[in-house]
């Protein structure tokens, strides 16, 4: 792979209830347990961070796929759900499900326009086969 751009972050303090900043400044929070998970949850979680970053680039995927095959995103967006749980055989996981909103596009078109940045995505290939990724074309 030829790297085109790397982002990096420390974590300081007590991982999950500790601190975190990019190396640009950009990003600079305070990180907390959620309180489904017992903690506070008076700070941002890396289960946040991480469907940020996901939709953000799964929305970029589906532009350029869109580009592509000439079709007309309009007020497109893509929301994603990360959970985090105990795996059956020990220690945690997690789980996305992302949510595509297309309202310019026929349902059907829209769902392979959503399955093809799907395959384009680098999170998408990052977590193929480690993950359980669902993507849902839903109506606004």
């Amino acid at each position: 792979m030829h790297t085109l751009y790397t982002a990096e972050a420390l974590a300081t303090g007590a991982g999950r209830d500790g601190h975190t900043r990019s190396s640009d400044g950009r990003i600079d929070l305070d990180l907390a347990v959620p309180t489904e998970m017992g903690g506070s949850g008076q700070g941002a979680n890396p289960e946040q961070l991480f469907a940020a970053g996901y939709a953000a680039c799964f929305h970029s995927a589906l532009q350029l796929v869109a580009r592509e095959a000439k079709a007309d995103l309009g007020d497109s967006s893509v929301g994603a759900r990360v959970g985090i749980g105990q795996r059956d055989g020990g220690g945690f996981g997690l789980t996305v499900a992302l949510e595509v909103v297309i309202p310019a596009l026929p349902h059907d078109q829209a769902q392979q326009l959503a399955d093809r940045a799907h395959q384009v995505c680098p999170y998408s290939n990052a977590t193929r086969g480690n993950i359980d990724v669902t993507v849902t074309v839903v109506e606004d």
